[in-house]
């Protein structure tokens, strides 16, 4: 079953950060940037470097397959959607 929700980005973070979970699939579109890939795990905002909650994702891809790590405090303004799928549903969520 697919859901489709809206969220603020600071929603839809503590959506992921309470929800998604190693394993689980989370498509992030950013800017210009399309991001799916399976969660490899999180790490918490950090106060002495500045880093924002961060999520590893091993990218899904033909030509491109590596491990990332995205910060939502550097792309915050730029989040335009995520989709978050595991066993049990699918979850459109569209930033406000």
């Amino acid at each position: 079953m697919v859901e489709e929700v809206q969220m603020t980005v600071e929603d839809a973070i503590e959506y992921v950060r309470n929800e998604v979970k190693v394993g689980d699939v989370l498509e992030i579109s950013y800017n210009r940037i399309y991001a799916p890939g399976d969660v490899l795990g999180f790490t918490e905002e950090d106060e002495e470097t500045g880093e924002g909650f961060r999520v590893g994702l091993q990218l899904n891809g033909e030509i491109l397959n590596q491990a990332v790590e995205i910060d939502f405090k550097e792309i915050a303004d730029d989040l335009i959607e995520m989709r978050h799928i595991n066993d049990e549903k699918e979850l459109i969520i569209e930033i406000l």
